[in-house]
């Protein structure tokens, strides 16, 4: 049987790489290498005994990826809407079961009803109905938070020196939350953006500080999904390593957001939300 402890995601030790025979041609030389890979397999989450979605996912965290994964969904707003989450514990199998209490699978109903997700691509929807829609379900962010430029490019090197699976196998994503002060609070690397995003999302939300999460940064573009993920969470900020999509700009827009990435030669970029970025000594290191 699997073990699904009450609210209490354990991090399991998993192996996130494997090593592979590689040929390297390279200045004129041919060489048989040992290249770590990253690991990705298939994460099946369950809601009260149903199948409800499979993600492609690095091992490890999987009950944050879980969570995160369910509040950008709207099946749960707060932790305690868990009766139980867990982590199937058995070998071979990757399975997060997770219970919703009385209460909240009466309000999740319609959510739980719904053909496809609200946080990955549609086919046959325009791109400003596919905003109207997720507006219609997700709330505009506060605005409470405002960051020197300066402050901004520092969290970004933060989310650099932490990349230590992308700096062994590079072929990893990142997403880093701080809190108003931007200060450190989760982190996480996985194969998709989407699933790293989640599992740093889910950690704070399971460990009951969502609320003082106020800046994403992300090695990643950012697309409208990770947009509504964020919103969904609270968060205000989200900075990039590489520029948004159109449709990301214009959600996050409606969402009364802001969005940057850091540009070439050292340069800011600000999409959306410039009110929160004090442009103060904005060309420092």
């Amino acid at each position: 049987m699997c073990s699904i402890p009450n609210l209490n995601p354990q991090r399991k030790r998993m192996h996130k790489t494997q090593l592979h025979d590689m040929v390297l041609h390279e200045n004129q030389r041919v060489e048989v290498l040992r290249q770590a890979l990253i690991m990705e397999e298939p994460l099946s989450i369950r809601i009260d005994g149903q199948p409800y979605s499979v993600v492609m996912r690095t091992p490890g965290d999987e009950v944050y990826l879980a969570a995160g994964f369910c509040l950008a969904e709207g099946i749960v707003d707060h932790p305690d809407d868990f009766a139980t989450i867990g982590f199937c514990t058995e070998a071979g199998v990757n399975v997060v079961t997770a219970t919703l209490t009385d209460e909240r699978r009466k309000r999740a109903a319609a959510v739980l009803e719904r053909r496809g997700f609200i946080s990955q691509t549609s086919c046959g929807i325009c791109g400003k109905e596919l905003v109207k829609d997720i507006f219609q379900s997700v709330r505009p962010v506060p605005e409470t938070t405002r960051i020197s430029i300066q402050a901004a490019k520092k969290c970004v090197k933060t989310l650099i020196r932490r990349q230590h699976l992308f700096s062994e196998t590079g072929s990893t994503h990142a997403s880093m939350l701080f809190d108003d002060a931007c200060r450190e609070m989760t982190y996480a690397e996985d194969v998709g953006r989407h699933n790293a995003l989640d599992k740093a999302i889910g950690e704070a939300f399971m460990k009951r500080r969502i609320d003082h999460a106020h800046i994403a940064v992300l090695s990643s573009r950012i697309s409208y999904e990770l947009v509504q993920k964020a919103a969904r969470a609270g968060i205000e900020i989200m900075i990039s390593m590489s520029r948004p999509t159109a449709l990301a700009a214009d959600l996050s827009t409606r969402l009364n957001q802001s969005i940057a990435c850091l540009g070439r030669r050292g340069g800011f970029m600000i999409f959306c939300g410039r009110r929160r970025f004090i442009e103060d000594d904005a060309s420092a290191d």
